[in-house]
């Protein structure tokens, strides 16, 4: 049973891919904490996505869960792709709850292959989300967290934004982009005393892991089994749960971390030092 404080009372937090794994850890986390909470997912699967997709119910629960804390919740399903929608939703639910103070975009997919294997499918579904669904989350808003005086924006990348990890060209491009989007953030929007950072976990106990993905992961490295020890953890652990990446998140979410910006904080096991 988690000890709460209140780390983040008051406060308002966007969370993007929140239907469930960690998008949802990170959403309870700062619900349990304080924050009200503005939850979005699309909610619907891609075409070159190999595992299960979220679905409205997967987000239905995610907001059950968040409104047991007693904090107010505003869901909606949209695709980051569209900046539009998605700038209509948070707009919207800022009106409603008065303020925003927090960003973690979330949001992204994952689809391993060698590199001979991807499509252009596979190519523009990874880039298009990762990257401009990041940005759009960002631009969306970052406006008002100027209005609000401040806050934190917290860009999920990944081990593979730090390290390459094979078999998953789109992946590390994007995710290297979504590092240096952060850094490039955190310049400019320093001046309004927003924080941005870039969070970098190693596989995490998530619904991404179902469907194919193993064996699509698998099928890569028997394929060229020499770089399968680049996925190894340095801790003696296979993975980590969506719960101890959000701790990061609230981390940097909360004043505890209010002269952190422009930094990739690394929740890895190790992983990237191997």
């Amino acid at each position: 049973m988690r000890l709460m404080s209140g780390r983040v009372a008051g406060k308002v937090a966007l969370i993007t891919g929140a239907a469930r794994g960690q998008g949802r850890a990170d959403a309870l986390r700062l619900a349990e904490e304080g924050a009200d909470v503005i939850v979005v997912d699309v909610c619907a699967p891609l075409p070159s996505v190999p595992y299960d997709s979220a679905t409205p119910e997967d987000l239905a629960e995610t907001v059950s869960l968040a409104e047991k804390t007693g904090r107010r919740v505003i869901s909606g399903i949209v695709d980051v792709r569209d900046l539009g929608r998605l700038r209509g939703i948070v707009d919207d639910a800022v009106q409603q709850l008065g303020r925003l103070d927090i960003i973690v975009a979330n949001a992204g997919i994952c689809v391993p292959k060698p590199w001979d294997q991807v499509t252009p499918q596979i190519y523009e579904d990874t880039i298009s989300t990762n990257i401009t669904g990041t940005w759009n989350t960002v631009m969306a808003g970052a406006p008002h967290l100027v209005e609000a005086g401040g806050g934190s924006v917290i860009l999920i990348s990944s081990a593979a934004g730090l390290k390459v990890q094979p078999f998953m060209v789109p992946y590390t491009t994007s995710k290297f982009a979504v590092r240096g989007m952060a850094k490039a953030f955190a310049a400019e929007l320093g001046q309004h005393n927003i924080r941005v950072n870039s969070v970098h976990p190693t596989g995490v106990n998530t619904p991404m892991g179902s469907g194919t993905m193993q064996a699509e992961i698998g099928a890569a490295i028997a394929g060229y089994d020499r770089l399968g020890p680049m996925f190894m953890n340095m801790l003696p652990v296979d993975g980590t749960e969506p719960e101890d990446v959000a701790d990061t998140v609230l981390f940097l979410a909360s004043d505890e971390s209010k002269f952190i910006t422009a930094h990739e904080i690394a929740p890895d096991a190790g992983v990237t030092e191997f």
